[in-house]
């Protein structure tokens, strides 16, 4: 049901709730999509329209929320946000084959990277969060360019240089980020272990920071913990649930040793579990508080699921 127009000198923003209108935090709540995006996607794209109170308070209508919701099925099948309005004012089924800004921007970014633009890098990236929600610029962006660089890396002069060089960058950006939210939420972490065995786990960190998006506290282990020592760390910080990503064979007997007297639950995410399908499989069984995702995204949907962020 649309919410009562508001009054025409205005009415304040008390009222206006009292009304059925949506402040901004609630729609970033509702629908994942941060304030600043939300407030990019109006002034840059003309995507949302809300209404203002006189002192200059957005406000939103269910019907703005829905729109926001057939934005971000756009976004989601890699439509870039530029062409998202026309689409969604025609209520065309299908954009027109048009330049992949997704691809372009992966390039801009690979050059940068390839040069150790350290601020180019980061210039790029600040002006892509700024317009997509994080699960999104995950999935088109950040997945994708991953997957491109790692293929670049394969046997090019230089390629540790730029491996170093890119993912301490991704490392200390979301690092820093994550620190900044923490500080400003309370309640039980969730808490992630880089059991890869490898330095600068990339996917660990952006599955951090999809959680610390969400307003989830997050605490990093960004190396793998032996027998023992993570039910240590689970009895200190007393997380909300622990996810265990690894790229990398696993020890099943040693790892259902090391989730033994751990009782919140628990995911383990990675290629990993490709690789150990059927003998995780087993483990979930014996163990009804853990369970297993092939992706960093399939881990996160499955921690929303499951009320965990």
């Amino acid at each position: 049901m649309k919410p009562a127009l508001l009054d025409e000198p205005g009415e304040d923003l008390a009222l206006a709730l009292e009304n059925g209108w949506l402040p901004i935090r609630e729609v970033a709540r509702q629908t994942g999509v941060n304030a600043v995006t939300l407030r990019a996607w109006e002034r840059r794209y003309g995507l949302i329209v809300p209404q203002r109170t006189p002192k200059g308070h957005r406000l939103f209508s269910a019907e703005h929320v829905q729109r926001i919701q057939a934005i971000l099925t756009w976004l989601n099948r890699g439509v870039p946000v530029s062409q998202v309005k026309g689409l969604i004012d025609s209520a065309q089924g299908s954009p027109e084959p048009m330049e992949n800004e997704w691809q372009s921007l992966r390039q801009h970014l690979v050059s940068a990277i390839s040069e150790l633009a350290e601020r180019r890098v980061d210039d790029a990236f600040n002006q892509a969060m700024a317009l997509y929600p994080p699960r999104t610029l995950c999935e088109q962006l950040m997945l994708p360019l991953l997957n491109e660089l790692e293929q670049r890396w394969q046997g090019q002069f230089g390629a540790q240089m730029e491996r170093v060089f890119f993912l301490s960058w991704l490392r200390s950006k979301f690092g820093a980020r994550i620190y900044h939210n923490n500080r400003q939420l309370h309640g039980a972490p969730l808490l992630l272990v880089n059991h890869s065995d490898l330095p600068l786990e990339p996917h660990l960190w952006l599955s951090a920071w999809l959680a610390s998006s969400a307003d989830c506290p997050v605490e990093v282990f960004d190396w793998p913990l032996p027998v023992g020592e993570l039910a240590l760390a689970v009895e200190h910080l007393q997380p909300r649930a622990v996810l265990l990503y690894s790229s990398k064979a696993l020890q099943v007997p040693a790892l259902s040793k090391l989730l033994g007297g751990i009782s919140c639950p628990t995911v383990i995410a990675g290629p990993t579990v490709c690789i150990h399908h059927a003998e995780l499989g087993v483990l979930t069984q014996d163990i009804p508080e853990l369970s297993v995702a092939e992706d960093l995204l399939s881990a996160h949907q499955l921690l929303i699921q499951r009320g965990i962020v």
